[in-house]
């Protein structure tokens, strides 16, 4: 029976268990034995000499997110026998804490990032960016696009916007970025007063100027949460930390049957298709009349949520993911 190991630094945190968690049934399923560990931050070095009876039980290990310094990465590569790099966030920069901040292009991260790609055997890429930048030192790059169980969405193809909801959903480091779609918003409310913005999240925007509909987040209700709503939205800064994003929410709005507004940054100009399924908005004022189009057309509203609920069943489809990364895990542990 082959055995294989999933690492992350939080196993409740929403990539690893969109990405990771979701394999364990079809691994087991297939023969596997799985054993799902948290991975302490920090420590670097000790955490992985005090883990080496677990490396060396595992046939293949999974790091997920988590970045190693060469001589820790060296230290894994002794210890395990295969080993996969899964990410799907630019976590070789830190993240901007402020809208119009740059990211911090710290040198020490890049380092450890080449450093755990260089060790592996393969790096599985969330999106063509994280691939791009893993290619140069990697022996291996499998782009695997996180991917969600459409069935698990309720498609209300909701009728004409008597009562308007445009949604966002996400954690609350990423509220930020609403900022930079406010203003449109405000405009909006003033032409249309019954307008609402629906946050699911576990913190909320104050705002003066629009009304939020406070939804709080949990991952029982997040399917739920969308239902009812009108237009998905996505706004993004275009920077490093941005393009590496893998736009899960426009899979969420999708599979919800929602059209999508989005600013066209790394894998957001591959889940919406402008004119198809949605928009792309770059400016507050394309961000008002993208979002104006689908609140006084309920025919175009349904016409491009269904496209992307075709789209997101045909493109990032749960079961080709998974398949997709067994059939990875299989080739490694059999080499």
């Amino acid at each position: 029976m082959p055995t294989v190991m999933l690492l992350g630094y939080g196993l409740e945190q929403p990539s690893y268990r969109h990405r990771m968690r979701s394999l364990i049934e079809p691994l087991e399923a297939a023969g596997w034995q799985v054993r799902a560990e948290q991975f302490p931050g920090g420590r670097y070095g000790l955490r992985t000499w005090e883990r080496r009876a677990l490396l060396r039980w595992a046939d293949v290990t999974v790091l997920h997110q988590i970045k190693l310094s060469s001589i820790e990465a060296r230290l894994f590569a002794a210890f395990g026998r295969r080993r996969v790099f899964d990410v799907d966030d630019a976590i070789y920069v830190r993240k901007p804490r402020r809208l119009g901040d740059l990211p911090d292009e710290s040198a020490w991260r890049k380092r450890k990032f080449a450093a755990t790609c260089r060790w592996v055997d393969a790096v599985a890429a969330g999106n063509e960016v994280l691939a791009g930048v893993a290619r140069p030192t990697a022996k291996e790059i499998v782009v695997l696009p996180t991917s969600i169980d459409a069935a698990c969405y309720e498609t209300t193809f909701a009728g004409p916007a008597e009562d308007p909801t445009i949604v966002w959903i996400g954690s609350p480091e990423n509220l930020i970025y609403l900022d930079m779609i406010r203003p449109a918003l405000a405009r909006l409310t003033k032409r249309y007063p019954a307008l609402k913005m629906r946050v699911i999240c576990s913190e909320f925007p104050v705002w003066n100027d629009v009304h939020v509909e406070r939804v709080p987040w949990s991952s029982a209700s997040e399917a739920h949460s969308l239902a009812g709503a009108h237009i998905g939205v996505m706004p993004l800064t275009d920077d490093a930390w941005s393009r590496g994003k893998c736009a899960f929410k426009l899979l969420q709005y999708m599979a919800a049957a929602l059209p999508c507004v989005a600013s066209p940054v790394g894998a957001n100009k591959e889940a919406v298709l402008d004119g198809i399924n949605g928009y792309h908005a770059t400016s507050v004022d394309e961000w008002e009349r993208s979002l104006e189009k689908l609140i006084v057309s309920p025919q175009l509203r349904l016409k491009l949520g269904a496209s992307g609920r075709q789209h997101v069943e045909q493109r990032y489809a749960l079961h080709s993911y998974r398949a997709n990364y067994l059939a990875l895990l299989n080739r490694l542990a059999a080499a």
